[in-house]
């Protein structure tokens, strides 16, 4: 068998001749996705508009980032809460009205409803920006979907939540909790407070989390709604109330705790990486579908791109800084350092990502928590 030698002078040619053809053709790519994006502007402009069905949360990001930058784009804008947008929705489409191009939100109405309905288109054709392609600058080096399919409900939000637990920092010393486990502590057994564990909300996710992590499971899920005879409150208020006051030492569900830790009131929650089987992480407010029988699809095309773009995702961490930075992206190439500590990915965290057919689980988990609230 005969061996080819290579000289150093071919060698080094050969190198330079393969890195200057890979270089060559990165350009011609990018070159060609730019093309292609001038020309989707420009049917955009002709088009004229796009609508966009959202949550409030994201009116202000396209009102002060998208609108300025294409301003021949007329943003045309829904907001509500997500099954408030899903049954318009649904309704208009019954009378064959087809008005959005796009919903924004949060990761149940797009799964349940929309992707059930098999009105949705999938998301890859969309993306051109180089930038957004790239799947090496999203978490865990690829796009986030919350379909079975991986293509129609594309998740551009990774938040950390530490089982949505509240607390006053003038009752609870959080030194004293390492694990989800000490909650069952008799010391605070009557101690905690609730928002109805049957009711959709924020108290789903952390449901569903402790359901599904190995270290939990049901029977953590079973003892807790058992053994610590939680008080159980239907208006969020009602719950902050206590919680400040120091009725109850440790709270489930609540909302707008971001606000409240600002106003100085005596409240906080276990960062992402307290507790030794670590947070959830999840889209509370991130997901993007794109809807079949869109009117303006290159502008939504555009809107798209931008929106997932380092532009549109800072744009977004910056209006979430002026609402105490709930939220974060699953963008790794843009500062974080606007975000809420409360609500940061870090490297070296423990995460368990919340799979979108686990909402399915949901009626499971209520059923045992309705015999778990009837045997305590």
């Amino acid at each position: 068998m005969k061996y080819f030698r290579w000289r150093p002078q071919v060698l080094l040619a050969a190198i330079l001749v393969l890195s200057t053809g890979a270089t060559t053709l990165g350009l011609a790519a990018e070159a060609a996705a730019s093309g292609e994006w001038e020309k989707t502007v420009k049917a955009a402009e002709e088009e004229g508009a796009v609508t966009i069905y959202m949550t409030q949360a994201f009116e202000s990001v396209f009102r002060e980032g998208f609108q300025k930058r294409f301003a021949k784009i007329k943003v045309n804008i829904v907001t509500g809460r997500g099954f408030q947008l899903a049954q318009r929705i649904m309704n208009e489409r019954r009378g064959e009205k087809y008005l959005p191009d796009l919903y924004i939100g949060g990761n149940v109405s797009p799964l349940t409803v929309f992707h059930k309905a098999k009105i949705l288109e999938p998301i890859q054709p969309l993306l051109l920006l180089p930038e957004v392609v790239d799947p090496e600058i999203w978490f865990e080096g690829k796009h986030h979907y919350n379909d079975p399919e991986g293509r129609y409900i594309f998740i551009f939000e990774g938040t950390p939540r530490s089982g949505e637990i509240t607390y006053n920092t003038k009752l609870v010393n959080p030194a004293e909790f390492r694990s989800y486990w000490n909650l069952l502590d008799q010391k605070w057994k009557g101690k905690i407070v609730t928002v109805d564990p049957l009711v959709a909300g924020p108290i789903n996710s952390a449901q569903i989390f402790f359901y599904k992590h190995p270290e939990l499971g049901p029977e953590f899920l079973r003892r807790l709604y058992t053994e610590t005879n939680m008080t159980i409150v239907r208006a969020n208020e009602q719950l902050m109330d206590w919680l400040s006051t120091g009725k109850y030492a440790l709270g489930f569900g609540a909302r707008d705790v971001d606000n409240a830790i600002a106003q100085g009131l005596p409240l906080n929650q276990f960062s992402p990486g307290h507790m030794k089987e670590g947070a959830s992480l999840a889209a509370y407010n991130g997901t993007l579908s794109f809807f079949n029988r869109a009117p303006h699809p290159n502008a939504a095309k555009v809107a798209t791109n931008w929106l997932l773009s380092r532009d549109g995702q800072s744009t977004w961490l910056d209006h979430n800084a002026r609402t105490v930075g709930q939220y974060d992206s699953l963008r790794e190439d843009i500062p974080k350092d606007k975000v809420s500590p409360l609500s940061r990915r870090t490297k070296s965290g423990q995460y368990l990502s919340m799979k979108g057919e686990w909402i399915q689980e949901i009626g499971a988990i209520r059923d045992m928590i309705k015999q778990a609230l009837a045997a305590k």
